[in-house]
């Protein structure tokens, strides 16, 4: 059995699905992100994650903390009763801290090590951060204001700006997307910055700004 976001579009599909796995009715799940959190199969001993360690990549500065909390999520639907539960994980980097952490069931040092690697890099919640996302549905024109908005960035000394590049979801709905970061010290206002930057440069109006101040997504 198949389930995911697009095979159980309705609500009623989802629950019929969750009862069969709960009654024992399915053998095997083949699911998304959807069966990860708060279902009880009684049943369920074995889980198995294809690809644990993709949402590692893409620049996300929470990817290693929402593939920790996903994977363990997941990992705990196996053995919720009677009967023990195994759990699978494939990776290409199988060093990494956080499926270390999660093999070893250390929360306590992925948590300590991720707020380490933060403060080294001056990153939330020891420094400020802020997305610029430009997109259009003429490639070349987001690509080329996003090379003229790189030539007039101010100049701060506390203030590092990264890009631009491809935003990690680079189509979305027919618009090409291109990000810029920009980074700084904890006591810095992004906000001033930002505006001294998009007055000596704005944006064409057949182009798309979005401004994000401690951004939650990365995508």
């Amino acid at each position: 059995m198949e389930l995911s976001s697009d095979t159980a579009a309705k609500a009623g599909e989802l629950r019929a699905v969750l009862q069969a796995m709960d009654e024992g009715r399915i053998d095997i799940l083949v699911g998304t992100q959807i069966i990860a959190k708060g279902h009880h199969f009684p049943m369920l001993t074995l889980v198995g994650v294809i690809d644990a360690d993709l949402g590692l990549e893409g620049g996300d500065l929470r990817a290693s903390e929402r593939t920790y909390q996903l994977l363990s999520q997941v990992a705990g639907r196996a053995g919720r009763a009677e009967r023990p539960g195994r759990v699978l994980l494939q990776s290409h980097a199988p060093d990494q801290p956080v499926l270390r952490a999660l093999v070893n069931g250390d929360v306590s040092g992925f948590i300590a090590a991720e707020l380490a690697a933060r403060r080294s890099a001056g990153m939330p919640p020891f420094g400020r951060l802020a997305a610029i996302i430009l997109s259009a549905e003429d490639q070349a024109l987001v690509s080329s204001f996003a090379n003229a908005l790189a030539r007039h960035v101010p100049q701060d000394a506390r203030i590092r700006v990264l890009g631009p590049g491809p935003a990690p979801l680079a189509l979305i709905r027919g618009r090409h997307r291109y990000r810029f970061l920009v980074q700084g010290p904890r006591e810095v206002l992004l906000q001033p910055f930002i505006r001294r930057w998009l007055d000596a440069c704005p944006p064409p109006r057949n182009l798309r700004l979005d401004i994000d101040i401690d951004p939650q997504s990365f995508m």
